[in-house]
């Protein structure tokens, strides 16, 4: 027997047998019931106490039976008896065993008038009552008549709804009527308020057919069970499981503090304010350590009234919060704060500010509590719970429920603001690498936009408008994998790369090979040793000559530009796509076409054409539509580009977009000479090129090009190889002098010694000129050399 059990054991039989089938113990009730005594039986096979085929195991299977079996007496004769076998857990170190019980009954049966029958009912501390076939009320017992406040005999006869008097009472006899039809039970949660208690709480009604001995209903019981606990329990749960949905869906800080103050209204309070500490006063990190008065910027607010008339800062306003606070009290003390109006620490909190006071007053705020935003061992700002229509003060248990909820929005708040710095620094990096304003040229008129992804943040798109020699003018349009710093950095370096290669006039199809074994290193570099990196852009390349009109294009797996001429419809431009850069060792393909002056080139990357909500053909059609819309000026047409073809939320992807209106240079500015190898004809050549400056009325730069001229002519006199021709370029701002010759070699500069007589001529078109430089050829070279010329004076000017 136990010690704890101060009752006579005898009135159970119970032995516990060993995994092996030993019989380890035997009580007082199991010799009482078999005359086996402990002695007989104890350290010896069970199986002999069982009437049973040899063989056979005593022990059950599972961890707990029940069933009838034939046991042997010590007299012989044989007993039948119900038993109950639990398998009992064994303790570390000890083997498994058995305990087989079964009750005896030495009282007989029970006496029909066994006050512990009679009081079943009566004094059950679970609330029950009876309704009978008619819904009346039958009988209750008196947990049931404490919680109605009337007795029994008061009530009895009366329904539901008439004992209750309100609206829930006739909800729960709506569902006794469906009990009674139906003979099926039913569970209901209600909230009442019952007799003593101030407010209501939350009940079960378990509602189950009471039916006679042929299966009839003949009324329903109802027991009432106290669910507050479990009720609050489950709701705060739910709002847990809410706020880790609802809370963090964008990477906006504003947003993200919105939608906390939100989720806890009115679940947890009726107002609820979001104040963030502002990193710029920290020099942009969170501070380690606080020191009163703390300033704090509103981020949002929530109430359940309307419009939040309760709020004295306004969501972007700032204020300083001294001690007696409840903002700067939490965020000092580093945990949640609850205080309430009957404590009397309200009145303390609110000493500081009189107008807070004041409304506090108006709205009947009773309980406050203030919950520091904690991420990442950082402090981010401090939320603040108030209650006024809620008639409960703030409790331990609603602290840590705003705790919880607070840190999953903490960690949000957090992951916004890193993503909105690292935005904002690849934004500034990205603006930095891309071109300020376009370059003023002869040969187009440029417009471009840059848009940064709404939600993805800062790419690697770029442009770019690059002045070559002869008032040529490359054109070019890439994209680099990926979001952040990263890829804005690999544009910088890929755009610079451009601007180099640009510059020695490397055709677009060779300007593109050398760019892929770039993003080819650049992805060995990231990826380390051993692993290769992802490091991969498209890249479009075009260089645009306004004297011939003709325009040479190459891709490298990028969108093909589009062509709109002048007064005909806009279409896509067929040129090879080539692989995208960083996949090396295939070919790029040049394709040159006429362009009609007044024609316009669209350039893009494909965030402008590429949408969830439509495919790739049909961003074409929109973008060919919009640049066919009449519009004043280029800048007019990107931003009817931007507004049609992207939505009102912004682009998923970055964009970029570049538009050229092709120029043509006439024909009456440019000459043209076939030079014969001879020194003695570059007299000559000077003769007819002071003439045509003369006949252009250029007369101003004509020592500086008949110089230039004669020096470019002996040297491909003298070191090139026939024929040699002499062209000379002019618009508003710059002459051009350029000779071409078969000779490949290219020049270049030297410093002659003393007594040298030649090696002078380079260094020479070197100081008169703005610029010079050579460009390779397919049938040899050419070198030029760039004058800027004087502007005209304007009218007051000469008038001075």
């Amino acid at each position: 027997m136990s010690p704890d059990y101060p009752f006579d054991d005898a009135a159970t039989a119970r032995a516990v047998i060993s995994d092996e089938g030993t019989v380890t113990r035997w009580n007082a009730g199991a010799e009482r019931l078999l005359g086996w005594t402990a002695a007989d039986v104890v350290g010896r096979p069970a199986a002999r106490l069982l009437v049973t085929a040899a063989g056979d195991s005593p022990l059950p299977a599972g961890t707990r039976r029940d069933g009838t079996v034939t046991l042997r007496h010590r007299d012989g004769r044989t007993v039948e008896v119900w038993v109950l076998a639990h398998r009992l857990r064994p303790r570390e170190g000890e083997p498994g065993h058995w305990l087989v019980v079964t009750p005896l009954d030495p009282a007989g049966p029970r006496s029909p008038d066994d006050p512990l029958d009679a009081a079943a009912l009566v004094q059950s501390p679970c609330a029950l009552a009876l309704y009978d076939e008619r819904l009346r009320l039958h009988r209750m017992n008196d947990a049931m008549a404490d919680l109605v406040g009337l007795p029994e005999e008061r009530v009895r006869g009366l329904r539901l709804a008439e004992i209750g008097g309100n609206r829930e009472s006739e909800d729960l006899e709506r569902h006794l009527v469906q009990v009674l039809t139906t003979g099926r039970s039913l569970d209901v949660h209600t909230r009442l308020r019952v007799s003593g208690q101030s407010r209501p709480r939350v009940w079960l009604a378990r509602m189950a057919p009471v039916t006679d001995d042929d299966g009839e209903v003949r009324g329903v019981c109802v027991t009432a069970h106290d669910f507050s606990d479990q009720y609050q329990a489950r709701e705060r749960l739910q709002l847990v499981n809410e706020a880790s949905v609802r809370i963090g869906t964008t990477l906006d800080v504003s947003r993200t503090a919105q939608e906390l103050a939100a989720v806890c209204v009115p679940v947890l309070a009726d107002f609820v304010s979001v104040d963030l500490l502002d990193p710029e006063q920290y020099g942009g990190e969170a501070p380690g350590r606080l020191v009163p008065p703390v300033l704090l910027r509103r981020a949002a607010h929530h109430s359940v009234n309307p419009g939040t008339p309760g709020a004295v800062t306004m969501p972007g306003e700032t204020q300083e919060y001294p001690v007696p606070s409840p903002q700067a009290a939490a965020l000092l003390a580093g945990q949640a704060i609850v205080v309430s109006a009957p404590s009397g620490d309200l009145e303390r909190w609110l000493s500081w500010d009189e107008r807070r006071h004041e409304m506090f007053k108006q709205y009947g705020v009773h309980s406050t509590m203030a919950v520091p935003l904690q991420a990442r061992g950082s402090t981010l700002g401090v939320a603040v719970f108030h209650r006024f229509r809620h008639p409960d003060p703030f409790t331990e248990d609603d602290a840590l429920l705003a705790e919880e909820i607070t840190a999953r929005a903490a960690v949000c708040i957090d992951n916004a603001r890193r993503y909105s710095r690292e935005r904002e620094t690849a934004l500034a990096l990205q603006r930095s690498l891309l071109p300020r304003s376009l370059p003023r040229s002869a040969a187009v008129s440029a417009a471009s936009r840059y848009l940064p992804a709404a939600r993805s943040g800062v790419g690697g798109d770029w442009f770019d408008v690059i002045p070559l020699s002869g008032l040529r003018v490359a054109l070019v349009v890439g994209d680099v994998v990926g979001h952040g710093v990263q890829a804005s950095a690999t544009m910088g370096r890929l755009r610079t790369a451009v601007r180099t290669l640009a510059d020695i006039d490397l055709p677009p199809d060779e300007l593109l090979t050398h760019l892929d074994d770039l993003v080819l290193r650049l992805s060995e570099e990231a990826g380390g040793e051993g692993s290769p990196g992802e490091v991969g852009a498209t890249c479009l390349y075009a260089v645009y000559d306004p004297v011939s009109r003709r325009c040479t294009l190459a891709r490298a797996g990028h969108p093909p530009p589009v062509l709109l001429p002048p007064g005909g419809s806009a279409h896509r431009v067929h040129l090879p796509s080539g692989p995208p850069l960083g996949v090396g060792g295939l070919p790029f393909e040049s394709t040159e076409l006429e362009v009609a002056e007044g024609s316009v080139l669209a350039f893009y990357t494909d965030g402008l054409i590429e949408s969830r909500e439509r495919d790739v053909d049909a961003g074409h059609r929109m973008l060919c539509e919009a640049l066919e819309a009449d519009a004043d000026s280029l800048d007019e047409t990107c931003d009817h580009v931007l507004h049609t073809l992207l939505p009102p939320g912004g682009a998923a992807d970055d964009v970029a977009l570049l538009l050229a209106r092709a120029k043509g240079l006439p024909a009456s500015q440019v000459a043209t000479w076939d030079i014969p190898a001879d020194p003695s004809l570059v007299a000559p050549i000077r003769k007819q090129v002071v003439d045509q400056l003369a006949a252009w009325s250029l007369s101003d730069a004509t020592f500086t090009a008949e110089l230039v001229v004669s020096e470019l002519v002996t040297n491909a006199i003298r070191y090139g190889a026939p024929p040699i021709r002499l062209r000379l370029i002019h618009d508003d701002t710059t002459l051009i002098c350029e000779v071409s010759d078969t000779n490949h070699s290219a020049p270049h500069l030297r410093r002659a010694k003393t007594w040298d007589e030649g090696g002078r001529g380079l260094l020479l078109v070197a100081q008169l000129t703005q610029r010079w430089g050579s460009r390779h050829l397919t049938e040899g070279k050419t070198i030029w050399a760039e004058l800027a010329l004087l502007e005209e004076p304007e009218a007051g000017d000469a008038a001075e």
